[in-house]
């Protein structure tokens, strides 16, 4: 049985606005993980077997930090994306008229 979408989509009035903005924030992204993958790959990993907090080592503060950095980036891309879609459509709280 095939499902289709439960309301036609037209075209997106904030797809540019999206597609720039998701490029952005993983570009970012990259750069902050490439910093993981250099700090690794430049120390031969000795500077990952620093402790740094609470008897964890450098690597896993920065593994857990890369997880929690992607999903701040989440967040701030919804509400973004979000506030755009109610600028185009003429609403204040993202919420559409009735």
């Amino acid at each position: 049985m095939h499902h289709g979408p439960a309301q036609d989509s037209g075209p997106d009035p904030a797809g540019r606005y999206k597609t720039r903005l998701g490029v952005v924030m993983f570009i970012i992204y990259c750069v902050v993980y490439a910093g993981f993958v250099f700090t690794n790959v430049l120390t031969e990993g000795r500077a990952m077997q620093v402790i740094v907090v609470a008897g964890l080592n450098l690597a896993v503060v920065y593994g857990v930090g890369l997880i929690v950095f992607a999903l701040v980036l989440a967040l701030i891309y919804n509400a973004l994306c979000t506030r755009k879609e109610a600028e185009l459509a003429g609403t204040d709280d993202g919420e559409e008229r009735a």
